[in-house]
């Protein structure tokens, strides 16, 4: 399963991901962690201190290497630049499993707290004025799009905030997503935004409410909501030590809130994988992309990339080499 954490600014995604992300771990399971936030603390969420969440190589600055790596033999890509963010695989391209064994794996990211997580990187001065902050999560979806994930394998990813998502195809990436939404009419408006564009690409949207302190900030929520609103957390003491610096999980997270992420795993768990959606939209979306930008950009036609026998659930259960 691949699942998206969105919502609003401070609403809390962050610290849903990376408690999702080792409450799965910690059931046994193996999970991918990839941070695709301009503001870069899913790793610290997890656990590493600021230097050592700092010191991961950054995803957005190892591109080329990325996308070397990915093209493998696919003959339709002869070389790396003529590979954009939409890039589907195809026969010879090389292929990438949630625990590896990669280069990507062993260059690109670190284990922590039974999580491997992988990072977009954060803006740079040499990026100020002149980089939009999609060139970096680009290689998000380069990854995503090339991402094998087989049963009892586990994807989270930490969106960018509000609807910013939607400025590329990455939101169509996902088996489920939650939107994190707090009881305020700030984080209700992210919401209604985000369902709304979602709605044309049937995009499975749930709502997890976050920082609820009582009956009436829970009624709030399901008055605006209604069935999207799949369970809710409270105030944590737990996460509350945690953003205070102390080693995650030193402090046990309340019944409660346990409770709803075992409900969180369980939604995640009942979905249905749909093929043939995620198929169509990443071609979709790379025809979109090639015919609006990237052909001029690159100076051939990208839609020649696209391999029509080609389908990554044809792969699952195929060994994917280094």
């Amino acid at each position: 399963m691949k699942i998206a954490f969105v919502g609003k600014g401070g609403s809390g995604k962050t610290t849903l991901s990376s408690l999702v992300a080792r409450h799965l771990a910690g059931r046994g399971r193996t999970v991918l962690a990839l941070d695709a936030d301009i503001n870069q603390h899913l790793g610290v969420a997890l656990g590493l201190d600021e230097s050592a969440a700092a010191a991961i190589p950054a995803l957005g600055d190892h591109l080329e290497e990325i996308k070397e790596h990915l093209r493998g033999e696919n003959p339709r890509i002869p070389a790396a630049r003529e590979m954009v963010k939409t890039t589907p695989p195809g026969t010879g391209s090389r292929l990438l499993a949630v625990a590896g064994p990669s280069p990507l794996h062993d260059r690109l990211s670190v284990e922590v707290g039974g999580v491997r997580l992988m990072v977009t990187g954060a803006f740079t001065e040499e990026d100020l004025g002149v980089a939009c902050y999609h060139s970096k999560v680009g290689a998000v979806e380069l990854l995503l799009n090339h991402l094998v994930d087989g049963p009892g394998e586990y994807v989270v990813v930490d969106m960018t905030a509000g609807a910013d998502s939607f400025a590329s195809g990455l939101f169509t990436r996902f088996d489920r997503t939650f939107l994190v939404a707090e009881p305020t009419r700030k984080g209700v408006a992210v919401y209604e935004q985000y369902r709304g564009y979602a709605a044309d690409h049937d995009i499975p949207i749930s709502v997890i409410g976050n920082k609820i302190h009582d009956d009436r900030d829970l009624a709030f929520l399901r008055d605006r909501v209604g069935d999207d609103l799949l369970v809710h957390l409270g105030q944590s003491a737990a996460v509350r030590a945690m953003e205070q610096g102390q080693p995650a999980g030193s402090v046990a997270l309340e019944p409660a809130n346990t409770a709803a992420l075992d409900r969180i795993c369980a939604a995640v768990d009942d979905t249905a994988r749909d093929w043939d959606r995620l198929h169509r939209q990443m071609i979709e979306f790379h025809v979109k992309n090639a015919r609006s930008w990237a052909n001029n950009t690159v100076g051939i036609d990208l839609t020649r990339q696209i391999d029509p026998g080609f389908r990554l659930d044809l792969q699952v259960g195929i060994t994917v080499t280094a």
